[in-house]
């Protein structure tokens, strides 16, 4: 399967048991997006398990733990950034959603919280469940009183391989240890990969990074708001 090669072929440069996929964003371009293709961009679409720049990004319904309530992508109204991650991840989430978290804040602080929600999806709903979401908010200091933040978790490990594995291309892997080892017998390979989608439902970025610029996301936000009719 492609998404499965892709991943195998990706992997085989992380250093480690749990090293994250880094680069540049992929474009392919399109006539319904704000934002211009990305200039410094290494990668095109077509080959690639993902939705890049001019593409629709797959419309997804998981469930909200923290609210106990589904939540369905393609009934959010304006701007959304869409990432995945697992709580019990060492490094790479965490810069990763700390860095988004940054981003969050600077939506309320431009006073367009209104205008964006992220989504976070966990592809390790065995140990994510909602008291986990909440104290991982909690300590990467996400703003959950916003109401612009939905952590969300599918049902199972075949759920969450459907929804980011299969529909988002958020490829990941996971890999079994035993219980003596650090994070409760098993851990990720994964990309690390965060989606812009603008109210039309068509993705203007794909962030291929750990570590996206939050003042660089921030800026493409506000033009797409600003852009979004």
């Amino acid at each position: 399967m492609q998404r499965r090669s892709y991943l195998a072929a990706g992997l085989g440069a992380a250093v480690g048991s749990a090293g994250c996929l880094t680069a540049a964003l992929g474009g392919s371009g399109g006539d319904e997006t704000v934002l211009d293709p990305q200039a410094d961009h290494q990668y095109g679409g077509g080959n690639l398990p993902y939705p890049t720049y001019g593409e629709a990004l797959p419309a997804v319904t998981v469930s909200d733990p923290l609210a106990g309530e589904p939540v369905a992508s393609d009934d959010i109204d304006g701007t959304l950034v869409v990432t995945a991650f697992f709580a019990s991840c060492p490094a790479e989430c965490v810069t990763l959603i700390g860095q988004l978290a940054g981003v969050q804040h600077g939506t309320i602080e431009h006073g367009i919280d209104d205008k964006v929600t992220f989504l976070a999806i966990t592809f390790d709903p065995r140990r994510d469940d909602a008291r986990a979401l909440r104290e991982y908010g909690e300590r990467m200091q996400v703003d959950m009183s916003a109401g612009n933040w939905r952590f969300l978790r599918p049902e199972s490990a075949e759920r969450a391989e459907a929804v980011v594995d299969e529909k988002l291309g958020v490829t990941f892997e996971r890999i079994d240890g035993t219980e003596s080892d650090r994070i409760a017998g098993y851990d990720f390979r994964h990309l690390s990969l965060t989606f812009l989608r603008n109210p039309a439902g068509v993705v203007e970025r794909a962030y291929r990074t750990e570590r996206p610029d939050h003042k660089r996301v921030l800026a493409d936000i506000e033009r797409v708001v600003e852009g979004a009719p």
